[in-house]
């Protein structure tokens, strides 16, 4: 197991051209699951392509354990890769496949047979092993490509959006087998992905990036846990990028700040809201933000602070367990996510009074998009 110290990692690929990734510091923890997760473009690929040696670094330090790792080539760090393509030998059988990276180490034939039937075994393609990549599934291939890493025993793996290949099944039942033999090797892995779901059910942790055009000091905007990043969002980026639906934004104004309350004026209605007391000052350009589930169709309980809004039903999908609503408030488009199931006939109304639990919202300040509550 290997913890990994990022500091002050850049990547600029010719001179005098912006940078590509920019000021990362992070800490890894040895035998830790941590997803990077950010829209196309954001540098996640190549932050892990300078993990792994196969670029080098245009500033900052790279930490394995106590050992720098700038100038150390490729093949010296103990690194299992798997990417998006498998790229398995497609002349190989799966034995060959996975037993090729120990052969060109020189280990003798019993102990490969012996890791390769242990690895096989612990994937579920021992009954495979005699067949050649073009006969396997999409599901088999990526076990094979990690099986691979998997019997080199790697101090790190980095898994490199090794899923998105792969139809909505098998990607949900490869993802459990992916966490169950992380917990089982306990062994350092960054995974990779844009999908919002794989991290949140995958990763420890998660480290969500944004494109430098998006951001300004770094491309690392916040790194917590899945519940941590989805609750407290450190900025108006990571609330927007994580949830679906998105999370709702209304533009307002504070007027008025007291020892336990702020109130806030929306942009678009003139509307008063009071909320708990945070660091904003008088007459600040902010948006109010609250999360779909957030929005509901009727009071939950009166002992709870609600603000109410009242908005024009526009449409709505029914998605069998719950039902996705869109509303218009005075122009400004409001989603709320319901668990439960609406007919055509109960959304008749063309007007709804919202309740929004006032707990459950942010502030942000609308300039830096930092977070204020």
């Amino acid at each position: 197991m290997t913890k990994l110290t990022l500091k002050n990692i850049s990547k600029t690929y010719a001179l005098g051209e912006n940078s590509t990734i920019k000021n990362i510091d992070l800490e890894i923890t040895s035998g830790e699951l941590i997803v990077f997760i950010g829209p196309s473009g954001c540098g996640k690929t190549t932050l892990l392509r300078l993990i792994a040696g196969l670029e080098p670094l245009s500033d900052g330090e790279l930490w394995f354990g106590q050992t720098l790792m700038n100038q150390v080539i490729p093949s010296e760090r103990k690194i299992g890769m798997v990417f998006q393509n498998y790229a398995l030998y497609p002349q190989m059988t799966v034995f060959e496949n996975l037993s090729f990276g120990l052969k060109q180490k020189g280990i003798n034939k019993k102990l490969i047979a012996n890791r390769v039937n242990k690895v096989a075994n612990k994937l579920e393609i021992a009954h495979i092993l005699q067949q050649k990549p073009a006969s396997l599934s999409g599901g088999q291939q990526q076990r094979v490509a990690i099986g691979r890493c998997i019997v080199q025993r790697p101090q790190l793996f980095l898994l490199d959006e090794p899923l998105s290949n792969l139809d909505a099944d098998l990607r949900s039942k490869t993802r459990k087998e992916i966490k169950q033999l992380h917990q089982s090797l306990g062994t350092t892995m960054i995974y990779v992905t844009h999908d919002q779901q794989e991290a949140m059910t995958l990763g420890d942790r998660i480290a969500v990036f944004a494109p430098l055009s998006l951001a300004t000091d770094s491309n690392l905007q916040q790194v917590g846990t899945p519940l941590e990043l989805y609750n407290q969002p450190c900025n108006r980026f990571v609330a927007q990028f994580l949830g679906q639906p998105k999370i709702n934004m209304l533009a307002a104004s504070v007027t008025a700040i007291s020892s336990e309350n702020i109130s806030i004026r929306l942009t678009a209605s003139e509307q008063l809201i009071t909320l708990a007391v945070c660091s904003v000052k008088e007459q600040q350009e902010v948006e109010l933000a609250f999360r779909p589930e957030h929005v509901q169709l009727s009071l939950e309980s009166s002992a709870k602070s609600y603000c109410t809004l009242e908005a024009e039903l526009t449409s709505y999908e029914q998605l069998g367990s719950e039902c996705i609503l869109y509303f218009d408030y005075a122009g400004t488009q409001i989603i709320s996510k319901v668990q439960k199931q609406f007919d055509a006939e109960a959304l008749t109304p063309a007007t709804w009074l919202l309740y929004i639990e006032t707990r459950h919202c942010h502030i942000f300040d609308k300039a830096s998009g930092s977070r204020c509550n």
